[in-house]
């Protein structure tokens, strides 16, 4: 791990040009990888840096980079590879300002999604550097519009995200087509076994430099989770916008589907909120980064590799709608606040197994993650509350106010007071700028979170109820009729006899219906159907979806069941037996007993009664049983199962 102590941009030994462009832009002194980063690189040694997201890895690359450029010379001479077009773009921007003083110098950045042609006219202009996405690199290269003999610096950001993103043999193959004698920079906010792979086989000896390594995350975050049911994530991320205010936040969701619903129902609830995700066109996602950049748009809710592009350090919050699979994409998530020294906070939320993920990314990070309640609706409305009385009060110190005497003069002259009109003016305000809040289970005194209940193995004995309860609780449990509450049956006409498992079931709602996995219930496979219990909300999705899936390979039928909360039993032939009518009584027969002489008395002489005859043996003409040798019993020879032919 790398100390470095305080220093200048100056003593780093950058030239005047660079010097002048981090002066403009404001930089006072440089952080520590860039301080650790810019003398090495200058040197020419290949580097392999780590640190968290936001600490100016740009410029740590960037300015020794840019120090080595031949700007007389208009051919390629740097490359820098990033995983989306998002990042690419910023990195060509911030490459701009800090070569803005350096005369010459040109960057282009070619990504997918955007007009080839207006790219190739670009290179043929020349250029020195060039910042883009390896698809598009890739095909510049083989088209002949980009040629590489004359790099000399290659730069890999966010390397890591590059590999997840299925880039590695795009990035092998790039890299062996560059100069052997290139200098290679890594950068990355975390390491893995394929990102050292690639070092190894593609640096000559690098030089490590790894900052703050101590915790992946930066102590200026605050970091919290909530445990929330999916049905609430809605309401609760309202009330902590309401209460936090932030100027801008990011929320991150793990499914294109999952931003699309989100950013509906923020915008539904007025929030100035937009998307961004890969179905998105290009210019579209320009114009949302830009809007979100100047603040006309104040949330944006974004998947992972949409939001790897943001280089804003002015968010103040960064939300996990979903929590992510991997404890990686945690730390760059909450990477995008608490930038260049500003204080952030970081909000996730989770529920039943996310504690789990929660877990592995606790001890991914080697910290803590503080466990809030949830902010209950008088918390709001007394921030809402507040926030009105500050405003008012601000307005009436500044003085910055039309005199409205005349209006107050007439409700007057009607038989208003002056303290009636400032309530009524003070009801307005609230009406048009509160919100109406949203009821939800959490907020019941009895609600328990799975976290928080006792293992069974640490219960009492008054815990756990009478006899009478726990029958009946297993007489709920054991009988698909009845279903918990807020929760609705579907049918499903595949079952254990199809091969279908509970697990595939579950896969296949979430992966391909787009139902959240903790809104599933419970399943019930039956041999030929299966019962699978999904919260209310996303019934009628699931059927809709459900006509084009196909499960194993098979097409099904999802429909609601018509047994679930009848009353009645189930017409299915593969009900349980709980489920079915008892059979009624028969007055002409007895009482079923375990004496097997007094039934078979019984059903003698009822036969005597219905005039059946007693079988008789099967003989020959002599008297003797004919047997066919062995053991076989004594019967008539049994005819071939298929007529003999002609």
């Amino acid at each position: 791990m790398s100390t470095v102590e305080k220093t200048t941009f100056a003593e780093l030994g950058l030239p005047e040009p660079l010097l002048e462009a981090i002066t403009e832009i404001g930089f006072e002194e440089p952080s520590a990888i860039q301080a650790a980063t810019i003398p090495v690189a200058l040197a020419g040694h290949d580097i392999v840096g780590l640190s968290q997201t936001g600490s100016g890895k740009t410029a740590a690359f960037g300015l020794p980079s840019l120090a080595k450029v031949d700007v007389d010379l208009a051919v390629p001479q740097l490359i820098v590879l990033c995983p989306t077009r998002e990042l690419a773009v910023q990195v060509c921007d911030e490459i701009n300002r800090l070569g803005a003083k350096t005369p010459k110098l040109k960057t282009v950045a070619i990504y997918g999604g955007a007009p080839i042609t207006r790219q190739i006219r670009a290179l043929n202009q020349g250029a020195q550097v060039i910042v883009g996405t390896p698809g598009r690199i890739i095909d510049h290269v083989e088209r002949g519009s980009l040629e590489l003999f004359d790099i000399e610096t290659v730069i890999l950001d966010e390397a890591d995200r590059m590999l997840d993103m299925g880039f590695q043999d795009e990035m092998e193959k790039l890299l062996r087509a560059l100069p052997e004698d290139r200098q290679t920079l890594f950068f990355s906010a975390t390491m893995n076994k394929q990102v050292q792979r690639l070092i190894h086989q593609h640096s000559d000896d690098p030089q490590t430099i790894e900052i703050e390594r101590a915790t992946l995350t930066v102590d200026s975050i605050d970091q919290v989770v909530y445990e929330v049911r999916q049905r609430s994530k809605t309401e609760v991320l309202s009330r902590i916008l309401d209460l936090e205010q932030p100027r801008l936040a990011i929320i991150f969701c793990n499914t294109k589907k999952a931003v699309d619903d989100c950013t509906e129902a923020l915008l539904a609830r007025g929030y100035p909120a937009d998307r961004l995700h890969g179905d998105i066109a290009q210019m579209l996602r320009e114009r949302v980064i830009r809007l979100f950049r100047e603040g006309t748009v104040e949330i944006l809710v974004a998947t992972d590799v949409a939001a790897r592009g943001i280089d804003i350090d002015d968010i103040d919050m960064v939300i996990n709608y979903d929590l992510p699979q991997d404890p990686e994409d945690y730390v760059h998530r909450i990477g995008r606040t608490g930038r260049a020294g500003r204080s952030g906070r970081a909000v996730s939320f989770v529920f039943g197994r996310d504690v789990y993920r929660l877990q592995t990314i606790e001890r991914y990070t080697r910290q803590q993650i503080t466990r809030a309640p949830i902010p209950s609706t008088e918390e709001v409305e007394g921030r809402l509350a507040s926030q009105l009385i500050d405003t008012v009060r601000e307005k009436l110190q500044s003085k910055a106010f039309e005199d409205a005497s005349a209006d107050i003069n007439t409700l007057k002259e009607e038989g208003h007071s002056e303290y009636d009109i400032a309530n009524a003016l003070m009801a307005l305000l609230r009406e048009e700028t509160g919100r109406e809040s949203e009821e939800i289970l959490e907020d019941r005194p009895d609600y328990e979170a799975p976290s928080e209940r006792r293992p069974r193995r640490e219960r009492d004995g008054d815990d756990r109820g009478g006899r009478d309860d726990r029958k009946r609780e297993r007489r709920q449990r054991d009988n698909p009729t009845e279903t918990e509450e807020g929760m609705t049956r579907l049918f499903m006409n595949l079952g254990k006899a199809h091969r279908a498992r509970p697990g595939d079931i579950v896969g296949m709602m979430h992966n391909e219906l787009g139902i959240p996995r903790d809104s599933l219930g419970r399943i019930t496979m039956a041999p030929r159907f299966s019962l699978i219990e999904i919260a209310d909300e996303f019934a009628d999705t699931a059927i809709e979806e459900a006509k084009t899936a196909k499960l194993r390979g098979k097409k099904f039928i999802l429909d609601r069941d018509r047994a679930s909360g009848s009353g009645g039993a189930s017409v299915r032939d593969d009900s349980p037996p709980a489920d079915r009518p008892e059979r009624p009584d028969r007055p002409d027969r007895p009482p079923r007993k375990k004496e097997r002489d007094e039934n078979r008395e019984w059903r003698s002489e009822r036969g005597k009664d219905r005039g059946y005859k007693k079988k008789k043996d099967f003989k020959t003409g002599g008297g003797k049983k004919k047997s066919y040798g062995g053991d076989k019993p004594n019967r008539k020879k049994p005819k071939g199962r298929f007529p003999k032919k002609g």
